[in-house]
Formats: C-alpha cells, structure tokens, sequence
C-alpha cells in the first residue's frame, strides 16, 4: 500500500501529510451520535489506498478548473480558442506554402482579399483583443500590412458594435449611485471599443462630460485572448511574442479605470507644463479625469468636443478628390498609379510640406472670406426681401487639414512623452486620437484620449534612449550595437549589422530603403534568420510600439518621418539639462 500512497505524498510536498498518517477521530466523537453501522460495535474510519488518490484527483480538477476559468476564459474562452485557431493554423500555413513557392503577386493578392475578409469576420464574432488587433491592422501598424488588409479592417477603427444600454446601466448602478451621479444620461453610445464603450452625460453641477463603462467579463476573456495570441506567435511569429507579454502587463491598468484615470492626470499635467497641452494656442487637449466619480469599471472625464482623426481624415479625402475633380475612387485610383510609378523610379513617397499646406489653408480661407463677404452683402440687401439666407462658412469647414503639421505635432508630443517625463502613452493609435478646433486661433488641434496603455521609464532608461535616438541619427553602428546590447538584446552572432537593422525598424524608420520595400513581419523574419534573436530590450518593447504607430499612420498620410531625426532635439537637451 505504501508504494501506492507514496505518489501522492510526494507530489503534495514530498512526505505523506499528516492528515493522511493519523487515525481519524471517531465520527460519534464529531457529532454526538454513533455513526451508521449495521453492527453495535464500530470501528474506526480506515484509509484505503485509492482515497489519496481520489483527492489527488479532486485537487487536480479543481486546480484544472480554476486555470481553464483564469486563463482561458472557461467554455466561451475555449471555444474563442478553438474559433481562432481554425481560422489561423490553416490560413498561416497557406501563406508559408506561398512564400517559400515565391508565388506571384496576383495569388497574393487573392489570398490577401480573402483571409482579410475571413479574419475580419472572425474578429466581429469573437470581438475582444480580437478588435484591437484588427485595429492594429487598420492604423497601418508601421505599414506592415498589405493595403487590402488595412482597408478591410478599418471599419473596426470606429464601428465596433456595442453593447445594450441594460448592460451598461447595470455596470453603473453596480459601481455609483446613477441617480446622485447624473442629471442625464445618453443611452446612445459615441463610441465603442473592444473593453467598453463611451456615453455623454451630465453631472448635477451642470458639467458636461462622457463616461467609459467596461464590459462585464472583458479582462477575463480578454486575457485569455492575449494568451492565445502569445501561443500561436510563440511557434509561427516569435518576433511578436515580446509585445504581446508586454500588453499582458498592461492591462493592470487597462482594466481598472481608477488607475488610468491617474495616468491621464498625469499624462496632462505634464503636458501642461511642457506647454504641450491646455488652452487656446497648445498643440493638443488631454481630457481632465473626475476621480470622485471614477471606479475601477467607471471612468468619467470631461468631454472633448471633436471628431475622430479617420473621420477627418475621410473628410479631407474628400476635399481633395473634389479639389482634383474626380471622385474618391478616381483620386485614390490616381494617387495609387502615382505611388508605384515613383516606387519604380525609386523616388520617395513624400507629401506636401507644412508650408506647402498653410499656402493651400490660405488660399482655401481667402476664398472663404471673399464669399461670405458676398452672401453678407446680398443677406443686408436683395436678401431683405428674399425668403432664403445664404448661409456663412467657418474656416473649419472648408479648409484642408494640415497633414505634415498633424504628424510633426503629434510626433513631438510623444517624444515629451517618452524622453523628457518618462511616462507615454503606447496605444497611440488613430482610434485614440481626435481632432479638435481651437476657436480662439482658429485652426485644428488633437484631442488625446484613452490612457490604458501607459508605460513609465525611469531616469536612466530615458538617458539611454535619448543616447540611442543620437546614434541611430548619426547611422554610428557600433554605439547602437553597445547600447541595444546594454538593453538586453541578444542573438546568437551579435553581428553589429543586424542589430542595428532591428534597432532602425523598431525605433527610428522601416523606409523601403531600409526594408526593401518588404513588410515588417517578413524583414524581422529575414533579420531572425541572419542571425537568430534570443532576446529582445523588454523594457523598450512599449515605445517601439508607440513609434510604429506614430510611423504607421505617417505613412498613411503620406508624411513618412524617421524618429530619431524627430526626437534628437528633445533627446539632446535631456542628456545636455540632465533632465
């Protein structure tokens, strides 16, 4: 019997327990009164050899249950699993079959357009991290998609389904007193996203702000979604499996509204002092929190009065295709035939200048005037007696927006952000970012929002940032190789070439120079091959992914930056000022 019991005992610390040596006291002991025995004489409780093992067993299910509750989701976690991983493994090996085949760009082209709209179908059936991911793809993360993909998830930029408002409301009632806390209340969402969604409302002092609710069950399902995601990069996309733990970190706060609530504080405190951020005249707004109404599934916070920067920006597509005298279609057909004659040329893909904007502003703005002056003359004359008013038009309604400025700007604000206060904001997506209008100075400025994704550097990891963007300007390879390797990066050559190619591509630029015109995930796989990456700066793996956006949707307006360029002025009064 002692070889049997022995398993057990071993695995439950390496001795038999004492519950398991002793005697059982007598149950007419434990309860008053004899237990049930056919005879008059009872013996004592004997242990038999399969009741350790049946509570080894029951332990172990237990114990099984609770990791499949935590990390999977439970059911609905294992059947999101099961959902994803039909639709990945086979459509993935179809993509490696076709790489390694060297197929031609119209079979790549057929497979693009179908598995985008597969994935996409996938994505608004399971929703949660599924949703950012394709939002990921949308935002053109440092244009490492093709242009089918970003065009078919980009309804999921600003058209994620939301929940009922009974969901809602109970959250609510569940976190504050509904009634105390709002005068009204809007039950129409202005916005959804993968962990909650965003309500207007009224406080009972008349201040108008908005209120993010989250979800019921999204961290649990959502954890379990990363999860998925980090086992199925761990095998086909390992270059992917740092990020991913880093956003697992991440949700610490992303889904205790109390805790980014203090990030967005924060965040616009700094700004404000940087005179990033306030009032008229400031490159952007940062929401003010209320606390005192903030829960950890409730965040309330004043509302900025804007739109959603890929609402603008499908406005001005469609300034600009009018201005052309074609229709959208047309215009993004022509524009398309431009860009590849220039990619055949190897000329660069560049927009406008910011000067070149504020001519086309001024001249758009003049005209303006000029007919408002008349619709004034006719409205104080011939329209005293007409039963019809022509109207007046603001200068934000028909001047194009500044795409050069917009990028600059937001790629200086990040740049304080990371180098100067050590605490950024990496999910700088455009589906986190508005576009308001300051009436005082009368032109656009951003609204930045959502801080669930904030990451804190310390003094010396700013410094050794701030020496890397210097280098990588510089193009001095072996500082880049010594302070990357200083950051924790490791392979198995250390071949100087490779490590500075990573460190381009991850911080600084992923120009068609520099990657061949390859997308990122093929590069990175082509860098993994020449020399094989063990190990990768963790610490950093947040404002690489805040670079990339900001780089993603840069060239998505045609406004191509590298980083390091951007960033090294702030980069060398930080070293020089010791700040």
């Amino acid at each position: 019997m002692t070889s049997r019991i022995l398993p057990v005992g071993l695995l439950l610390g390496g001795r038999t327990p004492i519950w398991m040596r002793r005697t059982p006291p007598r149950l007419d002991r434990c309860f008053g009164h004899r237990p049930f025995s056919s005879s008059s004489s009872s013996q004592p409780f004997e242990i038999k050899w399969w009741h350790p093992v049946l509570g080894g067993l029951v332990i172990t299910t237990a114990g099984g249950m609770k990791w499949f509750h935590d990390h999977l989701g439970g059911t609905e976690g294992l059947y999101r699993s099961v959902a994803f991983y039909s639709v990945a493994i086979p459509k993935y090996a179809l993509y490696r079959y076709h790489y390694y085949m060297g197929s031609p760009d119209e079979v790549w082209k057929k497979l693009d357009q179908e598995t985008s709209q597969v994935a996409l179908e996938t994505m608004l059936q399971l929703e949660g991290f599924y949703y950012k991911a394709g939002q990921m793809c949308a935002s053109n993360l440092g244009d490492a998609f093709p242009e089918v993909w970003r065009d078919t998830m980009s309804v999921l930029q600003d058209q994620v389904p939301p929940q009922p408002f009974d969901v809602i409301e109970s959250t609510i009632r569940q976190e504050l007193d509904f009634e105390k806390t709002f005068q009204l209340f809007d039950k129409e969402p202005i916005g959804s996203a993968s962990i909650g969604q965003v309500h207007r409302a009224v406080l009972w002092d008349g201040t108008k702000v908005v209120v993010k609710v989250c979800y019921p069950n999204a961290e649990r399902l959502l954890r379990g979604d990363v999860r998925t995601l980090r086992a199925f990069a761990s095998l086909a996309q390992p270059v992917h499996v740092p990020a991913l733990k880093e956003m697992e970190k991440q949700f610490a706060t992303e889904f205790d509204y109390r805790e980014e609530a203090k990030n967005m504080a924060r965040i616009r405190q700094n700004l404000m002092e940087s005179g990033l951020a306030g009032g008229p005249g400031t490159k952007c707004q940062v929401p003010k929190p209320y606390m005192e109404h903030t829960t950890k599934r409730v965040l309330v916070m004043e509302e900025l009065f804007g739109e959603k920067l890929e609402v603008a920006l499908r406005k001005d597509l469609h300034y600009h295709a009018q201005r052309a005298h074609q229709s959208v279609d047309q215009f993004l057909l022509a524009q398309k035939m431009e860009e590849e004659q220039k990619i055949a040329k190897g000329d660069k893909i560049q927009g406008p200048s910011s000067q070149q904007y504020e001519t086309l502003i001024a001249l758009e703005d003049g005209k303006r005037r000029v007919q408002n002056g008349w619709n004034r003359l006719y409205n104080s004359t011939l329209g005293l007696v007409s039963s019809e008013k022509r109207p007046y038009a603001s200068k934000r309604e028909v001047v194009p927006l500044n795409h050069a400025q917009l990028i600059d700007d937001l790629i200086e604000i990040h740049g304080y952000e990371v180098l100067v206060h050590g605490f950024f904001n990496g999910d700088a997506h455009p589906g986190n970012i508005l576009l308001c209008w300051d009436d005082v100075n009368d032109h656009a400025q951003l609204g930045l929002i959502d801080y669930g994704q904030v990451k804190p550097l310390t003094k010396q990891q700013r410094h050794w940032f701030a020496k890397l963007m210097i280098a990588l300007d510089d193009d001095n390879e072996e500082e880049v190789a010594k302070l990357i390797t200083e950051a924790g990066y490791k392979s198995q050559k250390m071949d100087p070439k490779v490590m500075n190619l990573y460190a381009k591509v991850a911080f600084d630029n992923d120009s068609r120079e520099i990657t061949g015109g390859q997308h990122i995930q093929l590069f990175m796989e082509q860098i993994q091959e020449m020399d094989p990456i063990y190990s990768l700066p963790k610490d950093f793996v947040m404002v690489s992914r805040c670079t990339l956006l900001l780089r993603g949707l840069a060239h998505a307006v045609k406004q191509s930056r590298t980083i390091a360029k951007a960033w090294r002025p702030i980069a060398e009064r930080v070293l020089a000022e010791d700040i």
